[in-house]
């Protein structure tokens, strides 16, 4: 799977030119909104970078999954054409059957990771979008000069940090 892209570069240069043309009394409050606009661009980064990861966990536990499964039918497979030759021994069937029951609940652990993975993935792509709807906020909050709109992406980057820790901690 591909990672998911964090555009971010427009964003800080809107960023950057208000800053230029700001009063001085602005410009602590410019300067704040492109420092937290940076730890934002860098959580999102990270968090794009761990769902990715987990996507990618996730698709391979399921391969690893029909894997097993494929190999549970074909001890099926050999155990009922030991049952159908006359001169098998029964102890092999039951070793197949054995095999089986082994083998099913490889598959089904494997399938457990897998979902578990996909949910870790979700939440962390959720944390990669309130990340970058904060850094849109932070940018008109510098932009507009207003600070409601500074803590409503404060909010949305805190936000965002709770979404990863439930993506991690999962």
């Amino acid at each position: 799977m591909t990672e998911i892209e964090v555009p971010l570069e427009t964003s800080q240069e809107h960023i950057q030119h208000a800053a230029l043309h700001a009063s001085d009394s602005d410009k602590k409050f410019m300067n704040m909104g492109a420092i937290i606009a940076a730890l934002l661009a860098v959580a999102a980064a990270v968090s794009a970078l761990f769902a990715g990861h987990m996507a990618n966990e996730a698709l391979l536990e399921q391969i690893q999954a029909s894997n097993k499964w494929a190999y549970y039918q074909a001890k099926g497979i050999k155990a009922s054409i030991a049952e159908m030759k006359a001169g098998e021994n029964s102890d092999k069937v039951a070793k197949y059957k054995e095999q089986q029951e082994e083998i099913s609940k490889e598959a089904q652990e494997k399938e457990r990771e897998s979902q578990h993975h996909l949910l870790q993935h979700e939440s962390l792509a959720a944390a990669v979008t309130f990340f970058q709807i904060a850094i849109a906020i932070t940018a008109i909050a510098v932009l507009t000069r207003k600070r409601s709109f500074f803590f409503g992406s404060i909010g949305l980057g805190l936000l965002g940090l709770v979404w990863i820790a439930k993506g991690l901690v999962r």
